[in-house]
Protein backbone atom coordinates (compact mmCIF):
# COMPACT_ATOMS: atom_id res chain seq x y z
CA UNK A 1 0.00 0.00 0.00
CA UNK A 2 1.59 3.46 -0.92
CA UNK A 3 0.93 6.75 0.55
CA UNK A 4 -1.56 8.07 -2.15
CA UNK A 5 -3.91 5.39 -1.43
CA UNK A 6 -7.17 5.07 -0.23
CA UNK A 7 -8.65 1.37 0.04
CA UNK A 8 -12.14 1.88 0.73
CA UNK A 9 -14.61 -0.94 0.95
CA UNK A 10 -18.79 -1.42 1.25
CA UNK A 11 -20.49 -3.59 3.88
CA UNK A 12 -21.93 -4.15 7.35
CA UNK A 13 -19.72 -7.06 8.37
CA UNK A 14 -16.81 -4.92 10.53
CA UNK A 15 -15.12 -8.27 10.89
CA UNK A 16 -14.97 -9.07 7.11
CA UNK A 17 -14.43 -5.62 5.67
CA UNK A 18 -11.45 -5.86 7.94
CA UNK A 19 -9.64 -8.51 6.40
CA UNK A 20 -10.72 -7.70 2.93
CA UNK A 21 -8.85 -4.10 3.68
CA UNK A 22 -6.00 -5.90 5.46
CA UNK A 23 -5.18 -8.54 2.48
CA UNK A 24 -5.23 -5.51 -0.06
CA UNK A 25 -2.85 -3.33 2.30
CA UNK A 26 -0.19 -6.45 2.46
CA UNK A 27 1.01 -5.17 6.14
CA UNK A 28 3.55 -7.40 5.85
CA UNK A 29 5.88 -5.07 3.61
CA UNK A 30 4.58 -2.16 6.07
CA UNK A 31 6.45 -3.63 9.25
CA UNK A 32 10.08 -4.22 9.98
CA UNK A 33 9.81 -7.33 11.50
CA UNK A 34 8.28 -10.48 13.43
CA UNK A 35 9.36 -8.40 16.82
CA UNK A 36 8.13 -5.57 15.76
CA UNK A 37 5.65 -3.80 18.83
CA UNK A 38 2.60 -2.93 17.63
CA UNK A 39 -0.35 -0.96 19.22
CA UNK A 40 -3.61 -0.60 17.80
CA UNK A 41 -5.39 3.02 19.30
CA UNK A 42 -9.28 2.53 18.61
CA UNK A 43 -11.64 5.58 19.62
CA UNK A 44 -12.93 4.73 23.18
CA UNK A 45 -14.07 8.09 24.35
CA UNK A 46 -16.80 7.57 26.32
CA UNK A 47 -17.97 4.13 27.90
CA UNK A 48 -20.94 3.39 25.04
CA UNK A 49 -20.82 0.54 22.55
CA UNK A 50 -20.36 0.99 18.65
CA UNK A 51 -23.84 1.23 17.73
CA UNK A 52 -24.14 4.46 19.45
CA UNK A 53 -21.68 6.44 16.80
CA UNK A 54 -19.26 7.18 19.03
CA UNK A 55 -16.72 3.93 19.41
CA UNK A 56 -15.07 1.42 17.25
CA UNK A 57 -15.97 -1.34 16.49
CA UNK A 58 -14.32 -4.03 18.68
CA UNK A 59 -14.84 -6.71 15.82
CA UNK A 60 -12.27 -4.41 13.91
CA UNK A 61 -9.80 -4.85 16.39
CA UNK A 62 -10.71 -8.85 16.78
CA UNK A 63 -9.85 -9.12 13.22
CA UNK A 64 -6.92 -6.83 13.18
CA UNK A 65 -4.95 -9.66 15.85
CA UNK A 66 -6.29 -12.45 14.53
CA UNK A 67 -4.66 -11.69 11.53
CA UNK A 68 -1.65 -10.26 12.93
CA UNK A 69 -1.13 -13.09 14.80
CA UNK A 70 -1.70 -15.70 12.11
CA UNK A 71 1.54 -13.35 10.44
CA UNK A 72 3.48 -14.17 13.19
CA UNK A 73 4.13 -11.18 15.01
CA UNK A 74 3.08 -11.41 19.12
CA UNK A 75 3.75 -7.96 20.55
CA UNK A 76 0.37 -6.56 20.38
CA UNK A 77 -0.97 -3.93 22.77
CA UNK A 78 -4.38 -2.08 22.49
CA UNK A 79 -3.35 1.76 23.66
CA UNK A 80 -6.10 3.95 24.32
CA UNK A 81 -7.31 7.16 26.95
CA UNK A 82 -11.02 8.31 27.06
CA UNK A 83 -11.97 12.16 26.99
CA UNK A 84 -11.46 13.65 30.54
CA UNK A 85 -13.86 12.54 33.38
CA UNK A 86 -14.54 9.24 32.00
CA UNK A 87 -13.09 6.12 32.53
CA UNK A 88 -10.99 4.16 29.94
CA UNK A 89 -11.32 0.71 31.96
CA UNK A 90 -14.84 1.36 31.81
CA UNK A 91 -14.94 1.71 27.91
CA UNK A 92 -12.72 -1.32 27.70
CA UNK A 93 -15.32 -3.09 30.03
CA UNK A 94 -18.00 -1.68 28.11
CA UNK A 95 -16.85 -2.70 24.91
CA UNK A 96 -15.58 -6.78 25.63
CA UNK A 97 -12.01 -5.27 25.61
CA UNK A 98 -11.26 -7.20 28.95
CA UNK A 99 -12.34 -10.53 27.26
CA UNK A 100 -10.23 -9.65 23.90
CA UNK A 101 -6.85 -8.59 25.96
CA UNK A 102 -7.40 -12.41 27.82
CA UNK A 103 -8.77 -14.65 24.55
CA UNK A 104 -5.85 -13.29 21.96
CA UNK A 105 -3.05 -12.27 25.38
CA UNK A 106 -2.67 -8.67 24.24
CA UNK A 107 -2.33 -6.29 26.70
CA UNK A 108 -4.75 -3.42 27.59
CA UNK A 109 -2.64 -0.07 27.82
CA UNK A 110 -4.77 3.15 29.60
CA UNK A 111 -2.72 5.97 29.27
CA UNK A 112 -4.00 7.85 31.86
CA UNK A 113 -2.12 5.28 33.59
CA UNK A 114 1.13 5.70 31.39
CA UNK A 115 4.37 7.48 31.89
CA UNK A 116 4.13 10.55 29.70
CA UNK A 117 7.38 11.72 27.82
CA UNK A 118 7.17 16.02 26.62
CA UNK A 119 7.34 16.62 23.56
CA UNK A 120 6.96 20.86 22.17
CA UNK A 121 6.19 21.29 18.39
CA UNK A 122 5.10 24.76 17.16
CA UNK A 123 5.57 26.61 20.36
CA UNK A 124 3.42 23.98 22.04
CA UNK A 125 4.76 21.36 24.85
CA UNK A 126 2.45 18.54 25.50
CA UNK A 127 2.42 14.83 27.28
CA UNK A 128 2.43 11.93 25.46
CA UNK A 129 2.23 8.47 25.83
CA UNK A 130 5.54 6.67 26.57
CA UNK A 131 4.02 3.60 25.28
CA UNK A 132 3.25 5.18 22.21
CA UNK A 133 6.13 7.10 21.32
CA UNK A 134 8.16 3.92 21.82
CA UNK A 135 5.92 1.26 19.94
CA UNK A 136 7.03 0.60 16.15
CA UNK A 137 4.05 0.38 14.08
CA UNK A 138 0.83 2.53 15.06
CA UNK A 139 -2.05 1.77 14.00
CA UNK A 140 -4.84 3.97 14.16
CA UNK A 141 -8.94 3.35 14.46
CA UNK A 142 -10.87 6.15 14.48
CA UNK A 143 -14.65 6.64 14.18
CA UNK A 144 -15.35 8.83 11.44
CA UNK A 145 -17.70 10.98 13.14
CA UNK A 146 -18.97 15.01 13.79
CA UNK A 147 -17.72 17.10 16.68
CA UNK A 148 -19.12 19.95 18.19
CA UNK A 149 -16.00 22.09 18.22
CA UNK A 150 -13.76 20.82 15.42
CA UNK A 151 -16.64 19.93 12.96
CA UNK A 152 -15.50 16.25 12.75
CA UNK A 153 -13.19 13.45 14.01
CA UNK A 154 -10.79 11.03 12.12
CA UNK A 155 -6.95 10.14 12.00
CA UNK A 156 -5.59 13.06 13.25
CA UNK A 157 -7.82 13.87 16.28
CA UNK A 158 -7.93 10.83 17.43
CA UNK A 159 -4.12 11.09 18.57
CA UNK A 160 -5.29 12.81 21.23
CA UNK A 161 -6.35 9.90 23.38
CA UNK A 162 -2.21 9.37 23.45
CA UNK A 163 -2.07 12.69 25.41
CA UNK A 164 -2.13 13.01 29.50
CA UNK A 165 -5.44 14.57 30.66
CA UNK A 166 -3.63 17.55 31.13
CA UNK A 167 -2.28 17.84 27.64
CA UNK A 168 -5.83 17.18 26.49
CA UNK A 169 -7.40 20.30 28.85
CA UNK A 170 -4.41 22.64 27.05
CA UNK A 171 -5.48 21.38 23.72
CA UNK A 172 -9.05 22.68 24.48
CA UNK A 173 -7.53 26.03 26.08
CA UNK A 174 -5.82 26.33 23.02
CA UNK A 175 -8.89 25.75 20.59
CA UNK A 176 -7.92 22.27 19.21
CA UNK A 177 -6.49 22.84 15.69
CA UNK A 178 -3.04 24.22 15.93
CA UNK A 179 -2.26 21.48 18.94
CA UNK A 180 -3.88 18.89 17.07
CA UNK A 181 -1.75 19.42 13.86
CA UNK A 182 1.68 19.91 16.37
CA UNK A 183 0.29 16.55 18.41
CA UNK A 184 0.54 14.57 14.97
CA UNK A 185 4.03 15.87 13.97
CA UNK A 186 5.11 14.68 17.32
CA UNK A 187 3.34 10.81 16.73
CA UNK A 188 1.00 10.17 13.37
CA UNK A 189 -0.57 6.47 12.92
CA UNK A 190 2.07 4.45 10.75
CA UNK A 191 -1.77 3.07 9.42
CA UNK A 192 -5.39 4.24 9.79
CA UNK A 193 -8.20 2.16 9.21
CA UNK A 194 -11.28 3.77 9.87
CA UNK A 195 -14.39 3.36 11.44
CA UNK A 196 -17.38 4.72 8.97
CA UNK A 197 -19.81 2.25 9.41
CA UNK A 198 -22.60 4.46 11.63
CA UNK A 199 -20.66 7.28 12.44
CA UNK A 200 -22.51 9.99 14.81
CA UNK A 201 -23.92 12.95 12.57
CA UNK A 202 -23.10 15.83 15.30
CA UNK A 203 -20.89 14.50 18.24
CA UNK A 204 -18.14 12.99 19.48
CA UNK A 205 -19.43 11.27 22.03
CA UNK A 206 -22.58 9.49 19.86
CA UNK A 207 -26.16 9.30 20.64
CA UNK A 208 -27.41 9.96 16.32
CA UNK A 209 -25.36 7.50 14.14
CA UNK A 210 -25.73 7.85 10.67
CA UNK A 211 -25.39 4.20 8.88
CA UNK A 212 -22.86 4.95 5.97
CA UNK A 213 -22.07 1.26 5.90
CA UNK A 214 -18.32 1.75 4.87
CA UNK A 215 -14.66 1.15 5.71
CA UNK A 216 -11.56 2.49 4.42
CA UNK A 217 -7.76 2.32 5.09
CA UNK A 218 -4.62 5.50 4.89
CA UNK A 219 -1.18 5.26 5.12
CA UNK A 220 -1.55 9.55 5.22
CA UNK A 221 -3.32 11.03 8.02
CA UNK A 222 -3.64 14.56 6.81
CA UNK A 223 -4.78 12.51 2.97
CA UNK A 224 -7.28 10.37 5.29
CA UNK A 225 -9.09 13.49 7.30
CA UNK A 226 -8.86 15.28 4.06
CA UNK A 227 -10.98 12.40 2.16
CA UNK A 228 -13.05 11.81 5.44
CA UNK A 229 -13.97 15.43 5.29
CA UNK A 230 -15.52 15.19 1.79
CA UNK A 231 -17.55 12.25 2.74
CA UNK A 232 -19.21 14.30 5.51
CA UNK A 233 -19.59 17.18 3.03
CA UNK A 234 -17.13 19.53 4.09
CA UNK A 235 -14.22 21.39 2.64
CA UNK A 236 -11.06 20.70 3.63
CA UNK A 237 -10.64 24.21 4.60
CA UNK A 238 -13.86 24.08 6.97
CA UNK A 239 -11.06 21.66 9.18
CA UNK A 240 -8.59 23.30 10.15
CA UNK A 241 -6.47 21.24 11.61
CA UNK A 242 -6.38 19.03 8.35
CA UNK A 243 -4.25 21.93 6.57
CA UNK A 244 -2.02 22.58 9.74
CA UNK A 245 -0.97 19.36 9.82
CA UNK A 246 -0.08 19.38 6.36
CA UNK A 247 1.66 22.94 6.74
CA UNK A 248 3.81 21.09 9.20
CA UNK A 249 4.69 18.68 7.02
CA UNK A 250 2.95 15.63 8.40
CA UNK A 251 1.00 14.53 5.43
CA UNK A 252 -0.54 15.79 2.29
CA UNK A 253 -4.54 17.10 1.86
CA UNK A 254 -4.32 16.80 -1.85
CA UNK A 255 -7.16 14.34 -2.89
CA UNK A 256 -6.67 14.87 -6.39
CA UNK A 257 -3.27 12.97 -5.84
CA UNK A 258 -5.28 10.65 -4.06
CA UNK A 259 -5.07 6.92 -5.41
CA UNK A 260 -8.73 4.92 -4.77
CA UNK A 261 -9.09 1.39 -5.00
CA UNK A 262 -12.57 0.65 -4.03
CA UNK A 263 -12.87 -3.49 -2.74
CA UNK A 264 -16.23 -3.46 -3.53
CA UNK A 265 -19.65 -2.28 -5.03
CA UNK A 266 -21.75 -0.29 -1.62
CA UNK A 267 -24.12 -3.08 -0.86
CA UNK A 268 -27.79 -3.61 -0.92
CA UNK A 269 -28.77 -3.42 2.57
CA UNK A 270 -30.87 -0.76 3.48
CA UNK A 271 -29.94 1.75 6.03
CA UNK A 272 -31.95 1.35 9.60
CA UNK A 273 -34.83 3.40 10.16
CA UNK A 274 -32.66 7.00 11.17
CA UNK A 275 -33.81 8.62 14.33
CA UNK A 276 -33.62 12.16 15.86
CA UNK A 277 -31.75 15.01 13.74
CA UNK A 278 -31.69 12.18 10.96
CA UNK A 279 -35.57 11.66 10.58
CA UNK A 280 -35.61 15.59 10.24
CA UNK A 281 -33.40 15.78 7.37
CA UNK A 282 -34.86 12.86 6.02
CA UNK A 283 -37.91 14.54 5.26
CA UNK A 284 -35.82 16.41 2.30
CA UNK A 285 -35.45 13.22 0.64
CA UNK A 286 -37.50 10.43 -1.57
CA UNK A 287 -35.81 7.27 -0.90
CA UNK A 288 -36.47 3.91 -2.90
CA UNK A 289 -34.17 0.84 -1.51
CA UNK A 290 -31.41 3.14 -1.23
CA UNK A 291 -28.25 1.69 0.02
CA UNK A 292 -26.45 2.87 3.48
CA UNK A 293 -23.29 4.76 1.95
CA UNK A 294 -25.41 6.84 -0.76
CA UNK A 295 -28.13 7.64 2.09
CA UNK A 296 -26.07 8.17 4.64
CA UNK A 297 -23.47 10.74 2.18
CA UNK A 298 -26.76 12.99 1.39
CA UNK A 299 -28.08 13.19 5.51
CA UNK A 300 -24.79 14.36 5.74
CA UNK A 301 -24.99 16.81 2.89
CA UNK A 302 -28.22 18.06 3.68
CA UNK A 303 -26.63 18.88 7.62
CA UNK A 304 -23.83 21.24 6.15
CA UNK A 305 -27.02 23.31 4.36
CA UNK A 306 -29.04 23.05 7.21
CA UNK A 307 -26.31 24.91 9.09
CA UNK A 308 -26.04 27.26 6.78
CA UNK A 309 -29.92 27.71 6.27
CA UNK A 310 -30.12 26.56 3.03
CA UNK A 311 -32.60 23.85 3.57
CA UNK A 312 -35.26 26.26 3.00
CA UNK A 313 -34.27 26.60 -0.82
CA UNK A 314 -34.82 22.95 -1.45
CA UNK A 315 -37.72 23.36 -3.06
CA UNK A 316 -38.43 19.18 -3.74
CA UNK A 317 -37.17 15.72 -2.25
CA UNK A 318 -33.86 14.96 -3.48
CA UNK A 319 -34.39 10.76 -5.04
CA UNK A 320 -31.98 8.74 -4.03
CA UNK A 321 -31.59 4.50 -4.37
CA UNK A 322 -31.60 1.36 -6.70
CA UNK A 323 -35.47 1.46 -6.70
CA UNK A 324 -35.25 4.22 -9.45
CA UNK A 325 -32.81 2.32 -11.96
CA UNK A 326 -34.41 2.34 -15.25
CA UNK A 327 -36.93 4.94 -14.20
CA UNK A 328 -37.42 8.23 -16.54
CA UNK A 329 -38.88 11.04 -14.69
CA UNK A 330 -38.35 14.55 -15.78
CA UNK A 331 -39.76 16.40 -13.33
CA UNK A 332 -37.79 14.89 -10.27
CA UNK A 333 -33.89 15.10 -9.44
CA UNK A 334 -31.79 12.65 -7.66
CA UNK A 335 -28.39 11.95 -6.87
CA UNK A 336 -26.14 8.48 -7.21
CA UNK A 337 -26.06 6.77 -9.83
CA UNK A 338 -29.24 4.53 -9.53
CA UNK A 339 -31.10 7.74 -10.47
CA UNK A 340 -29.46 8.52 -13.95
CA UNK A 341 -33.10 8.41 -15.94
CA UNK A 342 -34.50 11.46 -13.77
CA UNK A 343 -34.42 15.32 -14.75
CA UNK A 344 -31.02 15.85 -12.84
CA UNK A 345 -28.97 13.36 -11.65
CA UNK A 346 -25.67 13.59 -9.64
CA UNK A 347 -23.64 10.36 -11.10
CA UNK A 348 -21.58 8.43 -8.22
CA UNK A 349 -21.54 4.98 -6.64
CA UNK A 350 -22.24 7.05 -4.15
CA UNK A 351 -21.11 10.21 -4.51
CA UNK A 352 -19.87 12.23 -1.83
CA UNK A 353 -21.49 14.42 0.28
CA UNK A 354 -19.56 17.58 -0.63
CA UNK A 355 -20.64 16.87 -4.12
CA UNK A 356 -24.36 16.38 -3.00
CA UNK A 357 -23.62 19.69 -1.74
CA UNK A 358 -22.66 21.79 -4.79
CA UNK A 359 -25.24 19.62 -6.99
CA UNK A 360 -28.20 20.60 -4.69
CA UNK A 361 -27.13 24.21 -4.19
CA UNK A 362 -27.03 24.43 -7.89
CA UNK A 363 -31.00 23.12 -8.03
CA UNK A 364 -31.77 26.03 -6.26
Amino acid sequence: MTKEEIIITYGSNASMMTKALLKRIDIEKLLPDKQATIALKPNLVVAVTADSGATTHPEIVVAIIEHLQGLGYKNLSIVESAWVGDSTKEGFRVNGYNQISKHYKVPLVDVKDDEYVKKTVDGITMEVSRTILETDFLISLPVLKGHCQTAMTCALKNMKGVLSDRSKRLFHTLGLNRPIAALNKVRAADLVIVDSLNGDLDFEEGGNPVETNRMFACRDSVLCDSFGASLMGFETKDIPYIELAQQLGVGSADLSQAVMVQLNEPSDELPSRPSGRATYLGRFTEPDSACSACYGNLIHALKRLDEVNRLKDVKQQICIGQGYKGKSDPSKVGVGICTRGLGKSLPGCPPKAIDMIRFIKELE
